[in-house]
């Protein structure tokens, strides 16, 4: 399976990527930076040097020709402020899914967030904006005739991943990052996802399990 991660040098990309080339799949990395490029090659992913967020869906799809997936990892970084929320977490999110359809590439992992529905409507923490974007981005592939799945993990954390996790409806709680990329690893491969979104956190089911549950 030929995978393309938009985001692709994020921490949870980044181990999603040596996740699926051990599988024995081809993950390609979209990253803006060029020399981000030897940390995903180094992962064991084919690099895309492509800027989201100056680009169109025309070009992107081009980087996404011969895909079986697409994977949205992306995100503004706990740093920026509002603005990039808005053109990163939902921006490109869509720019993705609109690529994807012109590239036919039906299916699209959407990695969210926890609490999307908690956001508040008016205010202007960053915080908010954050979710706020994040759950229009989620709204707007529920909306398209892809097979999608999204994943909302809870605090991510930069623990040993422990290959067991919860999934459903949760609350409050935290998930390794390295558990969140064995997850989306592993929904790629199990079709009973699409059209499924769920929270996800560390808890007491081994991976394949937990999503058998769904």
């Amino acid at each position: 399976m030929r995978v393309v991660i938009a985001g692709g040098h994020g921490q949870v990309a980044l181990l999603l990527e040596r996740a699926l080339a051990e599988r024995g799949d081809v993950p390609v990395g979209i990253v803006r930076n060029p020399d981000h490029v030897p940390d995903v090659e180094e992962a064991g992913a084919e690099a895309v040097v492509l800027d989201l967020e100056r680009t169109d869906a025309g070009v992107l799809a081009q980087a996404l020709d011969g895909a079986d997936a697409v994977v949205f990892a992306a995100g503004g970084g706990p740093a920026s402020g509002a603005a990039r929320k808005e053109t990163v977490d939902k921006g490109a999110a869509v720019l993705l899914a609109d690529a994807a359809e012109q590239a036919g590439v039906r299916r699209y992992v959407m990695v969210s967030a926890m609490g999307t529905d908690r956001a508040d409507p008016d205010s202007d923490d960053v915080f908010d904006v954050y979710l706020r974007a994040k759950r229009a981005a989620d709204d707007d592939l529920r909306g398209r005739d892809l097979e999608w799945t999204i994943v909302r993990p809870g605090r991510l954390t930069d623990d040993p991943g422990t290959g067991r996790v919860q999934v459903g409806r949760l609350d409050r709680g935290d998930v390794t990052r390295a558990d969140v990329a064995a997850v989306v690893a592993e929904v790629l491969h199990t079709g009973s996802t699409v059209g499924v979104e769920f929270d996800l956190l560390g808890g007491p089911h081994a991976v394949a399990a937990a999503l058998a549950d769904l």
